[in-house]
């Protein structure tokens, strides 16, 4: 497998508001901030508003680039309406523009959430549907917001306990992301703001999600800066026998790993690993390319 260092980059920047990322070798760091009482990770200790206050607070000081607001878990759960989820997202979103200096992005794939997100002063929308919601795209890019497109095999909230593929599950996720991100440039959105990401264990198996993995530096070809979303998942515990609350290292080495294969994105939970994973990877990478 090839390293995806500098100049190999299709898309060598991502931009997020009015602010441009050179990600040739240096990854990006997401912060996660759920404002759900059942997230799969922290089981909702931040619903709490203040809580998640301090949470975002933490997150900035260990170096997030930019934080993602999420109000509904992707995995199956009790019905999040749309005010609900409103509820859980935009006063955060408000709160979190008045008091940091870095993006906001909001993972929803309803439309207008991300609406009301934007105008909340958001300017990503993380979609974990595969922009499902058929304004999605056009509301994006009315706002000049930036998106990401992830695969999915069925949907949000769906029980997928047995994925089948009829083709190996990297030309699939490979030819989905593809069409997306099209979609989403031909609906006005620019390449630097489109980032495509394999939705691992999003309806997948975990042998499934570790091929994936193992190929990102296939997806990297496909010309948008590529997301990662690793961070805890069951895939990773599955190799090394770990429960979700001990699985911070084996994310680190994947984070280590997608980077090395192209990824520019890090969706993290452990803000401060990720952002030295990262900035270890970048040293590496500059020097391998100064080498030739």
């Amino acid at each position: 497998m090839p390293w995806r260092v500098g100049d190999d980059l299709a898309c060598p920047v991502v931009a997020l508001g009015d602010r441009r990322f050179d990600i040739r070798y240096r990854a990006l760091v997401m912060g996660i901030l759920n404002r759900t009482p059942d997230s799969f990770f922290d089981g909702g200790a931040y619903y709490d508003f203040d809580a998640f206050l301090g949470k975002a607070e933490q997150l900035v000081g260990e170096g997030a680039d930019f934080l993602d607001v999420g109000g509904v878990k992707a995995g199956p759960g009790p019905e999040v309406g749309l005010q609900e989820e409103l509820d859980r997202v935009i006063p955060a979103i408000e709160a979190l523009q008045q008091r940091f200096d870095l993006p906001l992005s909001v993972d929803t794939w309803r439309a207008s959430v991300l609406q009301e997100a934007i105008a909340a002063g958001a300017v990503v929308g993380n979609d974990i549907s595969g922009f499902e919601d058929p304004a999605y795209l056009a509301v994006a890019a009315a706002g000049g917001a930036s998106v990401v497109a992830t695969h999915i095999r069925i949907g949000p909230r769906v029980p997928d306990p047995n994925p089948v593929y009829d083709e190996p599950v990297t030309t699939a996720v490979a030819r989905f992301l593809r069409q997306r991100a099209e979609q989403a440039e031909a609906a006005g959105i620019p390449r630097e703001r489109v980032m495509v990401d394999a939705g691992l264990d999003l309806g997948k198996s975990e042998p499934q999600s570790l091929a994936l993995l193992r190929s990102h530096d296939q997806l990297a070809q496909l010309g948008w800066p590529l997301f990662l979303s690793a961070s805890n998942k069951r895939f990773l515990g599955a190799l090394v026998g770990q429960e979700v609350g001990d699985r911070r290292e084996v994310s680190h080495a994947a984070h280590a790993f997608g980077i090395s294969q192209g990824c520019r994105v890090l969706r993290a939970h452990d803000v401060r690993g990720a952002r030295r994973t990262a900035d270890v990877m970048a040293a590496v990478l500059e020097a391998r390319a100064a080498s030739g």
